[in-house]
């Protein structure tokens, strides 16, 4: 298998980097994604409850032990309980807006990767076919067989290479968008559900008093 990999010449030491940090980027991105949604299951019911009987300390705290960025949302929100509605909507808006970019962490990486692995295979096919051509004009029409394999393997294996790296780096990276786009608009309900709570929670405080 060593031997194969050497065979494809300079192209392959990109090519390796490119699958090394995709992988780690693969793997750190699916943990993350899976502790966003364990966080978040469940945990509008449990602030709900809180918020019914005026406990609003106990929501926020609720808010504080779970890693995710609904969370972070909903706990903006009950900080700016006091406010207006269109107040409390402004804050949780800005708050979004930070966490977006922590849901789309590494994935213009991830992105690259997927592109430019592509890329260094088909450099790899153009050089090693440049040193077939070399070969074969150098040392007329058959050549040295043992350096016209060589050439030609260092073609196809970096070709191979870097479809072994983009195809699976496109995959996860489509797959993370979508999880990006789900996670956005659970976000997006669950903190409108919050907002039309904590509102009708004042309204019928101001009701009672």
């Amino acid at each position: 298998m060593f031997s194969i990999l050497v065979s494809g010449g300079p192209v392959m030491i990109p090519i390796a980097l490119s699958a090394i940090a995709a992988t780690i980027i693969i793997i750190e991105r699916l943990m993350f994604y899976r502790s966003v949604k364990k966080g978040e299951r469940d945990i509008l019911p449990r602030i709900r409850a809180s918020i019914d009987k005026g406990h609003y300390e106990e929501a926020a705290a609720i808010c504080e032990t779970v890693d995710s960025p609904a969370a972070r949302l909903m706990k903006t929100g009950i900080g700016y309980r006091e406010f207006s509605e269109a107040a409390i909507k402004e804050a949780v808006t800005n708050e979004a807006n930070r966490e977006i970019p922590r849901l789309e962490r590494y994935l213009s990486t991830l992105g690259t990767i997927a592109n430019i692995s592509t890329l260094l295979g088909l450099l790899g096919t153009v050089t090693g076919n440049i040193r077939a051509f070399g070969v074969l004009g150098s040392m007329g029409a058959m050549g040295n067989p043992a350096l016209l394999a060589s050439a030609i393997a260092e073609a196809l294996v970096t070709t191979a290479a870097g479809l072994i790296v983009s195809i699976p780096a496109v995959i996860f990276y489509n797959y993370f968008i979508a999880e990006v786009n789900r996670i956005v608009t659970e976000m997006e309900a669950s903190v409108s559900d919050l907002v039309i709570l904590l509102v009708s929670e004042r309204k019928k405080h101001e009701v009672q008093a």
